[in-house]
């Protein structure tokens, strides 16, 4: 049984390039959540979401994951086209809007300069992952939002990256029986650039759905 709890303490002291940001982006923007961004969902999901680690202006700034960068507009609206959502998403951790056996974390739970972790940063945050997953007791299903996300989920499982290559629409049988579905990130560049279409990604988590619910 893991010691480590699935949340990482709002000012987890791990990673010393990801203090220094957080305490950079506190000094100039006080009002924000600036923390190790939460898990957000149902306690006891079927399905559960995996990204790559809270935006500067999303969930660095909101406190809830995807929420106030372009990436939720997909993520949420699909949730909810899904029947996985109830409510009204308005990019405000406060807006009521609630998952329906789904829960939402990353891979890594504080913001990195760039959206890029470090290896070390996304080895030492995994013990989370690793943990979150453990504490719901009805998961059956992970979607993984990227490669980043696939490869952590692999490795939290202790599968090396290389039996499970990623790819958008692929899936692995994890050996706890989950199995986890793998897509491109719902990011402002994938879909602006084609590489995600809003139909590909209805796709792909309906799949996600279907294994979590069938």
């Amino acid at each position: 049984m893991s010691a480590t709890p699935p949340e990482a303490p709002k000012d987890c002291p791990l990673c010393p390039r990801l203090v220094a940001y957080r305490e950079q982006n506190k000094r100039a923007e006080p009002s924000w959540f600036n923390g190790a961004a939460p898990s957000f969902g149902d306690a006891n999901a079927r399905l559960l979401i995996v990204g790559l680690a809270p935006g500067r202006t999303g969930a660095n700034r909101t406190g809830r994951p995807f929420t106030g960068d372009y990436a939720g507009d997909l993520l949420y609206g699909t949730l909810k086209k899904l029947g996985l959502a109830e409510g009204e998403y308005r990019a405000d951790p406060a807006d009521g809007f609630t998952l329906k056996g789904a829960m939402i974390t990353n891979a890594v739970r504080c913001a990195p300069p760039e959206n890029k972790p470090t290896p070390a940063e996304i080895a030492t945050c995994r013990p989370f992952l690793a943990s979150r997953r453990s504490a719901l007791p009805k998961l059956r299903a992970m979607l993984a939002l990227g490669s980043i996300a696939h490869e952590s989920v692999l490795r939290a499982h202790a599968i090396k990256p290389s039996a499970a290559k990623f790819g958008h629409g692929a899936e692995t049988l994890l050996p706890d029986g989950c199995i986890m579905v793998s897509s491109y990130h719902c990011s402002r560049y994938n879909t602006q650039t084609r590489r995600l279409t809003t139909e590909m990604f209805e796709t792909v988590m309906a799949r996600a759905k279907a294994i979590a619910f069938g």
